[in-house]
C-alpha cells in the first residue's frame, strides 16, 4: 500500500499536470489530422512514467548524445554553506473504461463544475461551470483569509528582520497576497530561476551543447574545442575520443600534436567568491564539473584547471585508441580553416535546466547564463550576466525594477530580484503561450522527494508532494519560490524570501510552514503516527 505522502504526490503531479496539459491542449487546438494525429498516436504507445523523477535514469538525468546517434552519456552558498540535496508501469487496460484511482475522485475534482451552494447558487469566488476549450479560467475572488493565514507565519523571528512574499494565481496571472512584494532582495539560489528562463528563451528547449575535435588543414594538428557544457563525462570523453582516432586513421594519421580551446569564455575562470567547493573555475571545457570525487552533486573538492585536466585525459584517451599525441596538451586557440573530425553533444537544455534547478547545480548554472550571453551577441564574460538575462526577462514582461543578476547560479550577494519576480516567472512557465519555460517547472524540486528538497516536507502533514520549489541558502538569507496546487484546484506560484536569518534550519523551516500553508491537502492530512520505542 502507498505511503500517505507517495499518494499525496501523485495527486499533486497529476492536478499540475492536468491544469498545464489542458491550458496546452486549448492553445493547440483538436488533435484531428496530420502530424496531431500521429503525435497522439505515438504519445500514446509510450510508456507513462512520473513527471516528478530526476533520479538515475530519468529523462535528461543520464548522459548526452554523439552527433553519431550513439550514447555518450547542488549546491549553493558561500562560505561552506550549501543546500541538501530522487517510476512505475501503467500498461493499457481492456477497452472498457478502467475504475478511478483511490485519488482520482479527489484530483478530478478540480477540473470539474465548482459545486452549487446549499442555495443552489456557486460557491463564493467560482463562477459554477468549467471555462469552453481555449478560455482562461476566470479570476474569481482571491482564496479566503490568505492575509489572516500568512501574516501570523511571515511573523516569525527565524525569517529575519527583512523579509517578503508573493502568491499568485498561475493560471490567471493575478497577485492575491503581496508583502514587500517589489522589494528588491538577495535571491540565493533561486536566482537559477531567472537563468533558466533567459536560457531556454534564447536557445529553446532543444539546444544542445557541443564539444568538438577540429584539426588543421595538414591534419597533423588537432584541438579540442569546448563549447561550454560542464556536464561532458568519461564516457562520452572516451567515446569522443574514439570518433577522433577513427577520423584520423581514415587520413592514414597515427600521431597528431593536441592542443585544447577555451576562447569561447571570456574574463576570469574565478567566480568573485573565489575558491569554493561549491563551484569550480569557470571553463568551456571540463569533466564532471571538474569534481574530483566522483560525486554528481552537491558541494565537492574541485580541479584547479578543470580545462587542462580535460585535455590530458583526452590524450591518453586518443593513444589507447591508437593516435599518439605528441607531447604533453598545449592551450591555445583552433585553426582558422580547421575541419570537424567529430563532436559530442550535451543533453537539451530542457533536462539541464531541471538538472540545474533539482539540484541547484552551481556550474551548470554558469554555463546556462553565458550560454544566453553568447545567444545575444557579446562576448561570454560574467560581467555580461546582467544585461543578457535582464533583457530576456523584460521580453516576459516581468518586473525589473531594483534587479541586478551578478552571475548565473546566485551565489554572488549582489544579485537583487524581487518576490514579484519570482512569482510572476513561474507563472509565465505555466502558461500555455510559453510551453519554452515548461522545464522549469518540472525542473522544481518535490519536497520530501527530490533535490534540494528530498529532505524537507517529510509528512503528508507538512506538504510531501505537494510542494514544489528552488530553494535559495547563503549565510543569513533563506529564499524558497515554488509553485502548489490550493483550494478548489487552483494553480498557485510563490516567492519567500528572507534576509539577516540567524539559523539556516529554523528559516527552512519557517519558509516551509508558509508554502505547506497554501496546499489545503496539507493541512488537512493526518499528521504521521508517533515512534513507537
Amino acid at each position: 500500500m502507498l505511503e500517505p505522502k507517495a499518494v499525496q504526490l501523485v495527486a499533486g503531479s497529476a492536478v499540475l499536470g492536468l491544469l498545464l496539459a489542458t491550458g496546452a491542449a486549448a492553445l493547440a487546438g483538436p488533435w484531428d489530422s496530420g502530424q496531431r494525429t500521429a503525435e497522439r498516436v505515438r504519445a500514446s504507445a509510450r510508456p507513462v512514467t512520473g513527471g516528478a523523477d530526476h533520479g538515475p535514469g530519468a529523462p535528461g538525468s543520464g548522459p548526452g548524445d554523439r552527433t553519431d546517434g550513439a550514447s555518450g552519456d547542488r549546491t549553493d552558498g558561500a562560505s561552506g554553506d550549501r543546500e541538501d540535496g530522487a517510476s512505475g508501469d501503467r500498461r493499457p487496460g481492456p477497452a472498457a473504461v478502467p475504475s478511478p484511482a483511490p485519488s482520482a475522485a479527489a484530483v478530478l475534482a478540480a477540473l470539474r463544475p465548482a459545486p452549487a451552494a446549499p442555495s443552489g447558487k456557486p460557491e463564493p469566488g467560482t463562477s459554477g461551470r468549467t471555462p469552453a476549450p481555449g478560455e482562461r479560467p476566470a479570476a474569481g475572488k482571491p482564496p479566503a483569509g490568505l492575509a489572516a493565514l500568512l501574516d501570523p507565519l511571515l511573523a516569525d523571528p527565524a525569517l529575519g528582520p527583512r523579509h517578503t512574499a508573493v502568491v499568485v494565481d498561475a493560471v490567471t496571472g493575478k497577485e492575491l497576497y503581496g508583502k514587500g512584494a517589489a522589494d528588491p532582495m538577495t535571491p540565493a539560489s533561486t536566482a537559477k530561476l531567472a537563468t533558466a528562463a533567459a536560457a531556454l528563451g534564447a536557445l529553446g528547449p532543444d539546444h544542445r551543447i557541443p564539444t568538438t575535435v577540429v584539426a588543421a588543414p595538414d591534419g597533423r594538428s588537432v584541438t579540442l574545442v569546448g563549447g561550454g557544457d560542464p556536464t561532458l563525462d568519461r564516457p562520452r570523453l572516451t567515446a569522443l575520443a574514439r570518433d577522433t582516432a577513427r577520423a584520423l586513421r581514415a587520413r592514414k594519421i597515427t600521431g597528431v600534436r593536441l592542443s585544447y580551446d577555451t576562447s569561447r569564455y571570456r574574463g576570469p575562470e574565478r567566480h568573485p567568491i573565489g575558491p569554493n567547493e561549491n563551484l569550480a573555475p569557470i571553463s568551456p571545457l571540463m569533466t564532471d564539473e571538474g569534481r574530483l570525487d566522483g560525486s554528481a552533486a552537491g558541494p565537492a573538492p574541485r580541479s584547479d584547471d578543470p580545462a587542462g585536466d580535460t585535455a590530458r585525459s583526452f590524450a591518453a584517451l586518443l593513444t589507447e585508441a591508437g593516435v599518439r599525441t605528441e607531447g604533453p596538451p598545449a592551450h591555445a586557440g583552433a585553426p582558422r580553416r580547421a575541419t570537424t573530425l567529430a563532436s559530442t553533444l550535451s543533453a537539451p537544455l530542457s533536462a539541464l535546466v531541471e538538472r540545474a534547478l533539482t539540484e541547484s547545480d552551481n556550474d551548470l548554472a554558469e554555463a546556462l547564463a553565458r550560454a544566453t550571453v553568447l545567444a545575444a551577441g557579446r562576448p561570454a564574460a560574467l560581467t555580461a550576466t546582467d544585461a543578457a538575462v535582464r533583457g530576456r526577462l523584460a521580453g516576459l514582461g516581468l518586473p525589473l525594477a531594483g534587479t541586478r543578476f551578478g552571475d548565473g547560479s546566485g551565489l554572488d550577494r549582489g544579485d537583487r530580484v524581487s518576490a514579484r519576480l519570482l512569482a510572476g516567472l513561474l507563472a509565465r512557465a505555466a502558461d500555455p503561450r510559453h510551453p519554452e519555460l515548461r522545464p522549469i517547472l518540472t525542473g522544481l524540486p518535490v519536497g520530501g522527494f527530490t533535490g534540494t528538497l528530498k529532505d524537507r516536507y517529510s509528512s503528508p502533514a507538512a506538504g510531501a508532494g505537494l510542494i514544489r520549489a528552488k530553494t535559495g541558502t547563503l549565510t543569513g538569507v533563506n529564499a524558497l519560490a515554488g509553485t502548489v496546487v490550493g483550494a478548489g484546484g487552483r494553480l498557485l506560484a510563490f516567492a519567500f524570501l528572507a534576509d539577516g536569518t540567524d539559523s539556516p534550519d529554523a528559516a527552512q523551516a519557517a519558509l516551509d510552514r508558509l508554502a505547506a500553508a497554501l496546499a489545503p491537502a496539507a493541512a488537512s492530512a493526518p499528521s504521521p503516527p508517533a515512534a513507537s520505542d
